[in-house]
């Protein structure tokens, strides 16, 4: 069997969560959506799963509080250790108020930064990599749905996007 690339084009996106909820329903799967913005509801639609990036943001926030805290310990206790006010160089009980700021900024530092690295690894925009968008009108106003459908069931397909409202159906 020989597989061939179809893309549906539609100009709202609520046309083209029902065109993915005719598709799936008839046991094709949609391979990917390209949108201009975030459609809601269409992860589980199309089969999509949780994403664990929320566990990515967690690991570097971690890392950005113990670089923090190492960074705290070094500058006091072996670079340049100073007593002020009387107050031990690195005693949490004491001086907690104190290391509060300089972790939570770390924190967030690293978690902003990890994200965004993350981000542009993940989607594939680095410098000299080639886009992955079939179609640039998706970063303005279009929504695409692209789905690899065997040959022989590439009429039916065809009709049950132009029925849910594509503006656009497109075999590459």
């Amino acid at each position: 069997m020989s597989k061939v690339t179809l893309h549906g084009i539609y100009d709202d996106d609520e046309q083209l969560k029902n065109g993915a909820i005719k598709i799936v329903g008839m046991g094709i799967r949609v391979k990917e959506v390209f949108s201009p913005f975030a459609i809601h509801g269409i992860d589980p639609i199309i089969g999509i799963r949780r994403t664990r990036l929320p566990i990515c943001s967690f690991i570097y926030g971690c890392t950005g509080a113990l670089l923090a805290t190492w960074m705290m310990w070094y500058m006091m206790i072996t670079d340049w250790p100073t007593e002020v006010g009387g107050k031990p160089n690195f005693s949490f009980l004491v001086n907690w108020p104190a290391f509060i700021p300089i972790t939570f900024e770390s924190t967030v530092l690293c978690a902003a930064h990890g994200m965004a690295i993350t981000f542009f690894l993940r989607s594939w925009l680095m410098p000299g990599v080639t886009p992955k968008n079939p179609d640039p009108r998706t970063t303005d106003n279009k929504f695409l749905m692209l789905l690899e459908v065997n040959k022989e069931d590439l009429g039916k397909v065809e009709a049950a996007l132009r029925e849910t409202g594509a503006s656009e159906v497109n075999v590459k």
